[in-house]
Parts: C-alpha cells; sequence; structure tokens
C-alpha cells in the first residue's frame, strides 16, 4: 500500500446499512465507494504523554513537567479510519478502482487519505 497524507473532501452517507465516507474528492477526481473493508478508531500516543509518565513515576524526580490534565489533549488525538473499495466508475465498465485508508480526525473536523493499494 503507498502511504499519502493527502487532504480529501468526504462526503458521507450509506454504504451497505452503516453510515460511512460514501464519495471522496481525491487529486480532482471523485471516487465513489463500493464496499467498506474495515473500520476503526486510533488515538494518540497518550501513554507518552508527561501527565502519563509522571502518573506512572517513569519520570525522573527532576521532572515536573505535565499533569494528569495534559492526558485529555493527546486524547483528543483521536481519529477514525476506514478502509474502502472505491472506483471512478462502475467496474463492470473498466472503472478504476482500489483500496483507500480514509481518515477523520475529530479534533479539527479534517479528512486524509492515508494509503492506497490499486
Amino acid at each position: 500500500m503507498r502511504r499519502y497524507d493527502d487532504p480529501v473532501e468526504v462526503r458521507k452517507g450509506l454504504v451497505g446499512a452503516s453510515e460511512a465516507p460514501e464519495q471522496f474528492l481525491w487529486h480532482g477526481r471523485l471516487w465513489k465507494v463500493r464496499d467498506v473493508l474495515a473500520h476503526w478508531v486510533e488515538t494518540g500516543a497518550w501513554w507518552q504523554a508527561a501527565g502519563a509518565r509522571a502518573a506512572l513515576g517513569t519520570d525522573g524526580p527532576e521532572s515536573d513537567e505535565g499533569t494528569l490534565a495534559d492526558l485529555g489533549t493527546d486524547l483528543l488525538a483521536e481519529r477514525e479510519v476506514w478502509r474502502v473499495e472505491a472506483g471512478t466508475g462502475p467496474s463492470r465498465e473498466g472503472g478504476r478502482g482500489g483500496v483507500f485508508d480514509l481518515s477523520f480526525t475529530w479534533s479539527d473536523g479534517t479528512w486524509q487519505l492515508l494509503g492506497c493499494l490499486d
């Protein structure tokens, strides 16, 4: 899978029986989602925050930076990822297609294309 970090415009709708990305615009081309292959949530690396290290006692005594309150900002780094099969036209008519990883970041409301296998 080729990795990307490209912003995309996404329209959500029903794919099968679930709400998911239905279409996305990438490099000026409209891709229509044919199927959702997987869906998961990724959180920020909260365990690396100064507050978590302080709570676990893994910071040295000289470190007083970070509190448990800092953990909340790291948890806001959560994003939803959908692995979808999408194409530029009906597959029976020879439209281009592939598998794409699309992510939605809750903290800023943006969509990104993370990867593509075509």
